[in-house]
């Protein structure tokens, strides 16, 4: 199936969906999951909503306000609770999960509560093969996944991004600040700060597609092979020594591997996958 027939099989999903609501972050997916239901359904019929917590970086927020504002749809904040909750900080393999369900919860109560018919979120078919404990979430309280659904991969909603102009086009994927913090390590705002001000820091620096892994008193840097040489020349070594340093991590690593999404996922077997999904 061709990018433009995809595309006309998502705007056809969202009429069959009527008024919905946006599991929004501001995100590559869900960006573009907002822009193409406000198109499709009109704004009238569209409510983004952000969960806020601590495992939402401000860069990440301010971001998704400006991408709202572009697309001239409502977006709505809401906290979300869910460091509260042991099951998610406890840090197991299904923290996914348990963080999901807080916000579809929520979400579902906001549908009903407004009117809308159904609650969607940015899942796209490239997740299906990808270790995603939140997608049980999603079926436990039927929230659609349209761009799933019509077989949208990232690659795609990225060429369809660039064509519509969104500004999340090419930036890089951003999840979550928990999913730095190494599993069986209790979440806590302090990591998930000290994570954060991390990244802030290297972003600053000019690094572009990197994470800062949180393992306890080891912050281990993951950025491009092309990279190293940025990160290892003086005076940016020392900078970065010195910053992490003062947030609390006692060792500051660089990963030889380089940088690679949900590499905190490799140390999972098979069978812990599996049953987590």
């Amino acid at each position: 199936m061709g990018l433009d027939e995809k595309y006309d099989s998502l705007k056809e999903i969202l009429r069959g969906l009527g008024r919905v609501v946006v599991a929004y972050s501001g995100g590559v997916d869900s960006t573009f999951l907002l822009k193409a239901a406000v198109e499709t359904l009109g704004a009238d019929n569209v409510l983004a909503c952000i969960g806020v917590s601590a495992s939402l970086a401000k860069s990440q927020y301010n971001q998704a306000i400006r991408c709202g504002k572009v697309i001239g749809a409502k977006v709505e904040e809401f906290p979300v609770g869910e460091v509260e909750d042991s099951k998610y900080s406890a840090n197991n393999p299904d923290r996914c999960f348990h963080c999901k369900s807080h916000m579809y919860r929520l979400l579902v109560d906001i549908a009903g509560e407004r009117d809308f018919d159904n609650v969607v979120c940015g899942c796209n078919f490239d997740d299906k093969d990808d270790f995603r404990p939140g997608n049980r979430a999603a079926k436990v309280f039927g929230v659609h996944n349209p761009l799933m659904d019509a077989e949208l991969t990232k690659e795609d909603i990225r060429r369809l991004s660039r064509q519509m102009n969104l500004p999340t086009a090419d930036v890089p994927a951003w999840p979550c600040l928990a999913s730095r913090i190494s599993y069986g390590l209790e979440i806590t705002e302090e990591r998930l700060n000290q994570v954060e001000e991390a990244e802030d820091f290297l972003r600053e620096l000019g690094f572009v597609e990197f994470r800062v892994r949180h393992h306890d008193t080891i912050a281990r840097i993951e950025v491009k092979p092309a990279d190293f040489d940025k990160l290892l020349t003086e005076p940016v070594r020392r900078r970065v020594v010195q910053k992490l340093k003062s947030l609390g991590f006692k060792y500051v690593s660089v990963d030889l591997q380089g940088f690679r999404s949900g590499s905190l996922n490799e140390a999972l077997t098979e069978e812990e996958k599996q049953k987590n999904l």
